[in-house]
């Protein structure tokens, strides 16, 4: 379902969209794709943010598997 809404924009940005909107139907086609792939880079960020708040917490774990690791291997 569509819903019409109003924005304001600034003038150098609308200019940017009207250049760039060419190969889309329309204004409002190209900024909801714009909006869309905005909003996935967000959730990605965040989905990032977890995993590393997940790493730093097992840091230590993590390295002191790593560090047992590397004592199984051999000199070649």
């Amino acid at each position: 379902m569509k819903v019409k809404t109003s924005i304001t924009l600034s003038g150098d940005l609308l200019k940017a969209i009207d250049e760039y909107a060419r190969e889309y139907n329309n204004r409002s086609e190209f900024i909801e794709e714009a909006i869309r792939f905005f909003i996935k880079l967000l959730i990605r960020r965040q989905q990032e943010a977890r995993d590393l708040e997940i790493i730093d917490r097992r840091a230590d774990y993590l390295n002191q598997e790593a560090k047992e690791v590397l004592g199984y291997q051999v000199d070649l």
